[in-house]
């Protein structure tokens, strides 16, 4: 059986592959649309397609279906409460979006109207100047970090649930899966940074850590977990799939149709779910 060190190590070198993403960030800046979404929809590809080969299937196989069921469905809603409650800053293309009741309510300036979630983005009305350009680059890390962790957790759960399983075959498919993903994930978050004015070697930096800290984190809490409790395997698998899939659903297709490149996203998702599905068969799971 792997040992924790050895899924901490794996989960790590898996999450730091975002930096690669960045990489084309160090050459040049101008990335069009068309590329941009076609990154989105790979990465969402390659996540939708590890979801089902590599937790889905498998968590069908070693459990039953009520299990896996249940497991899919509660990782979902953990992944649009938390995306609901916790306070965090997606970097997209040409602008910031703001998310999470505990922040967007204070920041629209309007607590006795509306109390629901709302959007803000850089350049709308927020009762501030600029929008997230007036944050305090602390607390704007810490929203962009927020926001990475909460679509990072499922992927290092997903790395640490397979290898406690004693699947270690499952595990390294699984971290060849998100590492392939994570490296238009990284260039997701690389380009927008790199376009709001942030260096070269710090861009590099920032997207290696978002996928290198929180991944192996949860890698190892997933390992801890289903090493102490036997048998939950098929819902821990149906969990993280189903975290997975609401992430690709909630935030990657939704921006990635959105300026009208729609055919080439689609076309990369296919292509990543294609690409996931050889890694799933020459690692033999």
């Amino acid at each position: 059986m792997t040992s924790l060190v050895e899924v901490v190590v794996i989960a790590t070198i898996a999450g730091c592959a975002t930096g690669l993403g960045a990489l084309p960030t160090l050459v040049t800046d101008r990335v069009s649309h068309r590329v941009y979404d076609g990154a989105l929809g790979l990465a969402g590809g390659i996540m939708v397609g590890a979801a089902v080969f590599a937790l889905v299937l498998p968590g069908l196989e070693l459990g039953t279906p009520l299990e896996v069921v249940a497991g899919v469905l509660l990782g979902g809603a953990f992944l649009l409460v938390t995306n609901a409650v916790l306070p965090h800053l997606h970097l997209w293309f040409r602008d910031d979006r703001l998310e999470g009741t505990t922040v967007l309510e204070p920041m629209g300036g309007n607590s006795g109207s509306d109390p629901s979630p709302t959007t803000v983005r850089r350049g709308e009305t927020d009762g501030t100047d600029g929008g997230a350009d007036s944050e305090d680059d602390l607390r704007r890390a810490a929203l962009v970090g927020s926001a990475v962790t909460i679509h990072n957790v499922p992927e290092g759960l997903a790395v640490g649930i397979a290898f406690a399983s004693g699947e270690t075959a499952l595990g390294l498919a699984i971290a060849t899966a998100i590492a392939v993903q994570n490296v238009p994930d990284g260039f997701a978050i690389a380009v927008p940074a790199a376009r709001a004015g942030l260096s070269r070697s710090k861009t590099l930096l920032y997207t290696t850590l978002s996928g290198g800290v929180p991944e192996p984190i949860a890698a190892a809490a997933g390992f801890a977990l289903v090493a102490v409790v036997s048998g939950l395997f098929p819902i821990a698998a149906g969990f993280a799939a189903g975290a997975m899939i609401a992430v690709v659903f909630r935030e990657l297709v939704p921006s990635s149709h959105g300026h009208g490149y729609a055919d080439t996203a689609t076309a990369a998702f296919v292509l990543g779910f294609a690409i996931m599905l050889i890694v799933d068969t020459t690692l033999a799971v």
